[in-house]
């Protein structure tokens, strides 16, 4: 009798814990990454798909920013990497961070289109980059687009077309985003 009762109250038990995982997985699966740092390729030859020498110059002095560790406290070293998906008009956001990868040893993903924005900023908040810092390459036309997309106020809209020395540094603190306008100050002429 008391092997019964103790029986019965099993399935209950299992699926009162199965409840309550569920629900901190659930919980889990929302919190964003604590840092995403948004920046635009480096610079562009007018009608090439590529990086200008000038361009090429900043994406190899890019891991400058980030290595060796502590180099830049306003900005952490990445641990996931995001570039806007190859296109017939341009592969910039892919070159401004392949030397960053192999410096830093992390692959790029490039799964997402330029217009794609939201997409990627499902993915960012789908909890698979919760508490870690990740940084997203993109042109300057959707970068306030994916801002928003991310729950925070961009400094200032549209992006400059000139502007290729300025880094958005979402912070995500109890849930609420707030974006910092940084400079690069990595080569000469660059805002401070």
């Amino acid at each position: 009798m008391i092997l019964r009762r103790i029986s019965s109250g099993i399935p209950w038990l299992f699926v009162l814990l199965l409840l309550l995982g569920s629900l901190s997985l659930q919980g889990a699966a929302r919190l964003p990454p604590a840092t995403i740092l948004l920046m635009r390729h480096a610079e562009k030859t007018d009608g090439s798909a590529n990086l200008s020498p000038e361009g090429f110059e900043r994406a190899k002095r890019l891991s400058e920013l980030f290595l060796p560790e502590g180099t830049r406290s306003d900005l952490p070293k990445p641990q996931f990497l995001f570039a806007t998906h190859e296109s017939a008009h341009s592969d910039r956001p892919v070159q401004t961070v392949e030397d960053l990868s192999k410096a830093l040893n992390l692959s790029i993903n490039d799964a997402f289109r330029d217009e794609d924005y939201a997409g990627l900023a499902k993915e960012l908040l789908s909890g698979r980059y919760a508490g870690k810092v990740v940084l997203v390459v993109w042109h300057h036309g959707k970068i306030p687009q994916l801002t928003k997309a991310l729950g925070a106020t961009p400094p200032y809209t549209p992006w400059p077309e000139q502007q290729f020395d300025r880094i958005w540094r979402i912070d995500y603190v109890h849930g609420k985003a707030t974006v910092r306008d940084l400079p690069f100050a990595l080569m000469p002429g660059d805002s401070q």
